[in-house]
């Protein structure tokens, strides 16, 4: 790094940030519990989580005007604290449209959080350790949502649901205080104007494709509630596409998707973030429903893979710096292949010992990959269109991790649907086995990644 007070900052945000992404998956397994205390349906659970993920996809592109326009230190501080209120309201929240809401403010400050982390690494790092401050912050991106379910799994077997917020304001308290104390004023030299009307046709391009996506597995394809819903987000993400070209002052310069490592990098992480999120799904349904066992039991067969992408994130942010792109996100993907496999062939009188087995090997091959995956797209790029690289990147990761669990979960309910029953394991085993076709397309494009460290 450049000095000790940019390595400062990185670890006061990456810490923040840590908590930010962990709550995006940290209410997963706390579904049932919603339905069994607010007295509702599953179509409408489903909101905790949908308004959750719709609202970080929605800062995302402004993140990008935001990061050129003020410093670093007080928009970190700004939604740290927007984060904070929004925890603090979930842990007290007596109804669930003030849970929900509780939850849409947590993301105002989440969404914000994590372009801001990244930008700051690909900015300041010095050439040659871009790899491995990335593994750091790979810390948080990459183990938070895995390590979500595993402990609110722990944590709904002891202690209230209002928990699952309560244990999260020291944290964000903390992160707070030290952002006051320790994180240096980086002065912004940039006075871009606000494309209010590229973000008015971003917001209802990305609602709308999110809804019609989240709706796979509530809906027929071809209802306005899936089909509909599809069509309309992809008509106003292409209106805003136009609307970009043309723009003076573009909200996201998408000048970066002419780069072609960017580009390629991204949709490989597209499609390996969607079996990622897809799996945090598939695993619950098989251990709880199949297995039938408790959500402690659930929590245990996630645990490892957690812990070991945690263990091992800086390893692969350093093996990005020293070794080539391809021979990384190959052998991750093997790796992960070979995980997958072994989940598509788990059986309904599987043990849970092989099945965490499996997944501990997944996370091993997806920890090997990703934060090289995201060191690639970044770290090439002019630094004066890295706020937009990292705004694409994230929220196409969003939209990636919408679509995996949607198609994943819809997958699995249409092969239940021609066995005739909802705990079937076939139905769990085609969504691994989708998720196998994923990983294995991503493999043929890994072979057009090349390395050059900037």
């Amino acid at each position: 790094m450049t000095d000790q007070r940019i390595r400062r900052a990185l670890i006061i945000m990456v810490f923040g940030t840590f908590f930010g992404i962990l709550c995006s998956t940290l209410m997963n397994i706390a579904l049932p519990t919603f339905m069994a205390v607010f007295h509702i349906s599953e179509a409408h659970v489903q909101w905790v989580t949908n308004g959750y993920m719709l609202v970080n996809a929605l800062m995302i592109p402004v993140s990008s005007y935001l990061i050129k326009r003020f410093s670093f230190k007080w928009l970190f501080i700004f939604f740290t604290g927007i984060f904070l209120c929004g925890t603090i309201i979930g842990g007290l929240a007596n109804s669930f449209n003030l849970l929900v809401m509780s939850r849409m403010i947590q993301a105002v400050g989440a969404g914000m959080m994590m372009p801001l982390v990244n930008v700051l690494a690909i900015r300041y790092a010095l050439p040659g350790k871009k790899g491995r401050i990335m593994g750091i912050i790979g810390l948080a991106f990459n183990c938070a949502p895995i390590l979500g379910p595993a402990a609110s799994g722990f944590m709904l077997d002891y202690l209230s649901w209002r928990y699952l917020f309560i244990l999260i304001i020291p944290f964000a308290v903390i992160t707070l205080l030290l952002s006051l104390w320790m994180l240096p004023y980086i002065p912004h030299n940039e006075f871009p104007q606000f494309n209010s009307f590229g973000f008015t046709l971003i917001t209802i391009g990305l609602w709308a494709l999110l809804m019609g996506l989240s709706n796979v597995s509530s809906f027929p394809l071809l209802s306005f509630n899936v089909g509909g819903m599809t069509i309309v987000g992809l008509v106003f993400i292409i209106l805003f596409y136009l609307n970009q070209r043309k723009s003076s002052h573009p909200l996201i310069n998408l000048g970066v998707f002419e780069h072609r490592q960017f580009l390629l990098a991204t949709v490989i992480n597209m499609l390996i973030t969607a079996t990622m999120y897809g799996n945090a799904i598939l695993i619950p349904l098989l251990v709880q429903i199949v297995l039938g066992e408790s959500t402690v039991i659930s929590a245990i067969a996630i645990l490892p893979g957690a812990i070991l992408t945690g263990l091992l994130s800086t390893t692969s942010g350093r093996c990005y710096d020293r070794y080539p792109i391809q021979w990384l996100v190959g052998a991750g993907l093997l790796i992960d292949i070979i995980g997958t496999t072994g989940q598509a062939m788990i059986g309904a009188r599987s043990s849970v010992i092989i099945i965490t087995v499996f997944q501990t090997v997944r996370q091993f091959g997806l920890v090997t990959m990703l934060i090289p995956l995201q060191t690639q797209a970044l770290s090439l790029l002019p630094n004066q269109i890295v706020p937009d690289a990292v705004a694409c990147f994230n929220t196409l990761r969003q939209i990636a991790a919408a679509f995996g669990t949607a198609l994943i979960v819809s997958v699995v309910g249409i092969v239940n649907h021609l066995v005739h029953s909802s705990t079937s394991h076939l139905g769990i085993q085609s969504g691994f086995a989708f998720c196998l076709v994923l990983l294995l397309l991503s493999l043929v494009l890994s072979r057009k990644l090349y390395h050059k460290i900037k």
